[in-house]
């Protein structure tokens, strides 16, 4: 159902419900989510990104709901991932000499999505478009999360269409923020920023700064997937500076995987030293947990304790992908140890360690091994591990302080 923004502005994207997986099988989305497209009315007619190509057909009649679809006369791919301009190949069919208006990097990369030569138009920071008694306003965001990336402004209106940034895969039956779960969404938006935005946390610290500085009044930042921010819209973007900042809860991750118990014995009695120092923290073994809700509680956490048995020389196949997310994602402020079991060479945590080093998570102690299952004398060595990263820990935070 079309909903209305503002006076000429409309949302003609689409709710996709059964969605449960993202970039592929990559990010899990277990409240689906929405692709927002955003139609506007004036002299000229814009339409500020797309949707999903599968739904093409859903967004085409949403627009023909307002006017004819051959009215428009520019479409804004603010980002070429195909959950955003994916409709564009099906909806240039009726607008060919529409103008379409990217960034530098996005002439690229769209042209490489669709194999298409449309009347680009190149904008960056400070450009605009009139569109009668409003005008577009565009501001270069590379690398947030594309290089291609650029946010919109609807002058008159006060609307920031951002793109990827200061959403969230979330489905419901409001467009707004102030008509759905408030805990639900901010769920979903940490989530969203921890698995895709922050390796570019500095960028956002920045952007933000920039953001700030050019003193544009916000009555909504109506982002690409999730919902519109209508009340209070800048909330999300604190959140998103103390985000970005590597602000955290203090608490600790044990993280492991086990083949008979003796690690998962190990993560246990480790958690039980960590109680008893006061520490709050969240055991999560990764053979039956979703990796990106572990890797959003990362974002929140001070530390990380990693643990496998050996196999093959090496970790269980399920602690390595996090592992690797660890390395790309580049968390801000985590300190780190590893554990876990063995029977013959023990290097896994060595592996673990290395892996720890190139995320550039400080390991705070040595790590701990023990051979086959735990006796009841190895078991307080756990509990004492356990304490120590916790002692390692606020002895940190008081040097940093």
């Amino acid at each position: 159902m079309v909903v209305e923004l503002k006076e000429g502005v409309y949302w003609v994207g689409v709710v996709d419900w059964n969605i449960k997986h993202f970039h592929g099988h990559e990010y899990s989305t277990h409240r689906g989510t929405t692709y927002n497209a955003y139609l506007i009315v004036d002299e000229k007619t814009a339409l500020v990104d797309t949707v999903w190509g599968p739904y093409a057909s859903e967004m085409i009649d949403n627009i023909e709901e307002i006017t004819d679809i051959r009215n428009i006369d520019y479409v804004v791919a603010n980002h070429a991932e195909v959950d955003h301009s994916g409709a564009l190949t099906e909806l240039m069919k009726f607008i060919p000499d529409a103008t379409v208006v990217v960034s530098e990097k996005g002439r690229e990369s769209v042209y490489k999505h669709h194999h298409r030569l449309w009347n680009f138009k190149v904008a960056g920071t400070g450009d605009t478009i009139s569109l009668g008694e409003n005008s577009l306003a565009f501001v270069s965001a590379p690398m947030l999360h594309w290089p291609d990336s650029m946010f919109t402004y609807l002058t008159g209106k006060n609307i920031l269409m951002p793109n990827d940034a200061f959403g969230q895969h979330y489905a419901s039956s409001g467009r707004f923020n102030d008509e759905v779960d408030q805990i639900e969404v901010y769920q979903e938006a940490i989530k969203y920023y921890a698995n895709i935005l922050t390796p570019f946390s500095d960028l956002v610290i920045r952007k933000i700064d920039e953001l700030k500085r050019l003193n544009l009044p916000v009555d909504m930042i109506a982002p690409s997937h999730g919902v519109i921010w209508r009340k209070d819209p800048m909330q999300i973007v604190e959140k998103y500076y103390e985000w970005a900042s590597g602000k955290n809860d203090g608490s600790v991750l044990v993280i492991y995987d086990t083949m008979w118990n003796a690690t998962e014995k190990m993560a246990k009695a480790i958690s039980e030293g960590l109680e008893k120092e006061g520490v709050k923290f969240r055991l999560f073994n990764m053979a039956v947990s979703d990796r990106n809700d572990v890797l959003t509680e990362v974002l929140k956490a001070r530390g990380i304790l990693i643990g496998s048995p050996a196999l093959n020389n090496g970790l269980l196949p399920t602690i390595q992908p996090i592992l690797e997310d660890l390395k790309g994602l580049k968390f801000k402020n985590k300190a780190g140890a590893a554990f876990g079991s063995y029977g013959w060479s023990g290097e896994n945590i060595k592996h673990i360690e290395q892996n720890l080093e190139k995320a550039r998570i400080p390991i705070v102690q040595e790590g701990l091994k023990i051979k086959w299952q735990p006796t009841k004398e190895e078991l307080d060595r756990c509990v004492e591990f356990g304490r120590n990263f916790a002692k390692s820990l606020r002895s940190s935070e008081q040097i940093s302080g």
